[in-house]
């Protein structure tokens, strides 16, 4: 699965995207969300206020929870703001 990352949760990761194989447990945007912050400093850093964190899963803006089922790539970004 293809993971983009936009913003501050880039910067503080420290990559624009990735390419990574999910495993078996990894059903949901949240536990996408629980099993990136386990991959580092970085990632944990970045997710520390996951709520913040705003996610697309094939470039259509999705709840909390939703399901990976078949995602080819996530995005992960901070709120957006007007201006």
């Amino acid at each position: 699965m293809k993971l983009v990352y936009f913003a501050w949760v880039r910067e503080r990761i420290g990559r624009e995207e990735e390419t990574v194989e999910l495993p078996p447990a990894v059903r949901t945007t949240d536990d996408l969300l629980a099993w990136l912050s386990e991959r580092g400093p970085e990632y944990a850093h970045a997710l520390q206020d996951s709520a913040s964190v705003r996610i697309a899963v094939d470039h259509v803006h999705t709840p909390r929870n939703a399901s990976l089922a078949d995602a080819r790539e996530v995005a992960l970004f901070p709120p957006m703001t007007g201006g």
